[in-house]
């Protein structure tokens, strides 16, 4: 059976890799974040192509570009 100090020690070196996983999950959720901003920009960007930015929009579920008055 495990004595005290070896649960200790265990339960630390799980405290530590949770708090790393944790900030690299954060970190990897802020790239997320900007890359869709990027893309929403893209889709609202009225110089492409409308057929295109829709459809990227409905593949992705994200809000689709109104139609362009011209």
């Amino acid at each position: 059976m495990a004595d005290q100090d070896d649960v200790d020690t265990l339960a630390g070196q799980l405290c530590n890799r949770h708090t790393a996983l944790l900030a690299t999950v954060e970190n990897d959720l802020a790239i997320l974040r900007g890359r869709i901003a990027i893309v929403a920009t893209f889709i609202h960007n009225p110089a492409y192509d409308h057929t295109a930015r829709r459809a990227l929009a409905q593949a992705l579920g994200l809000p689709e570009p109104r139609q362009d008055s011209q």
